[in-house]
């Protein structure tokens, strides 16, 4: 397995698993209805600079050749910015003057908007591979604090973080669903 940056050709495989890790908050920040044009809609914002989809957050898992997980991730006080594409195509799409998009990161991390492993890969190490690639990052980066969302009915990636130094430190709430928010500092990481 090698992990690198996301290239245009990784778009359709990276759209499907940003879709499979966040679900139906894909069809609230793309303005789509259904699986199919939001995944498409994914994949138009994965290869526009820019956004907080774009191939450029984006760093991908190689498994015998194939695609097989990506994680994203950008700095929280870039996410205005990142999403100000994003708020223009719903105003394209949906016709809102004014679209709200739900808070997830704070200023002074490095978050990790998305993960995702395709079914076929997991159990292989790949998320944990993944997150340890983005710490890396962050660190490179300088950045002091890494943090994810992660739904209360998902336990397996709950125990995942907690027993990678991830602690919960409060409760958010985006598309109408409760996430446990939670961080680790940069400072004491260290990969077996």
């Amino acid at each position: 397995m090698i992990i690198r940056a996301a290239e245009a050709g990784d778009a359709e495989a990276v759209a499907q698993l940003i879709y499979e890790a966040i679900d139906d908050i894909a069809f609230q920040l793309t303005g789509e209805e259904t699986e199919e044009r939001a995944t498409k809609g994914l994949r138009e914002l994965f290869l526009q600079p820019g956004n907080r989809f774009s191939s450029g957050q984006v760093l991908v898992a190689v498994h015998e050749g194939a695609v097989a997980g990506m994680i994203l991730c950008y700095y929280g006080s870039e996410a205005e910015a990142l999403d100000a594409p994003i708020k223009e195509r719903l105003r394209i799409v949906r016709g809102d003057a004014q679209p709200i998009i739900d808070k997830e990161a704070d200023e002074d991390e490095y978050y990790i908007d998305s993960i995702a492993v395709f079914p076929a890969y997991r159990g292989l190490g790949i998320a944990k591979a993944l997150l340890h690639a983005a710490e890396e990052a962050g660190i490179t980066l300088g950045y002091q604090r890494i943090a994810l969302n992660v739904e209360y009915e998902n336990e397996r990636a709950h125990r995942l973080y907690r027993s990678l130094g991830y602690v919960q430190d409060k409760d958010v709430s985006i598309n109408g669903h409760a996430y446990r928010h939670m961080a680790k500092p940069l400072t004491s990481v260290k990969h077996a």
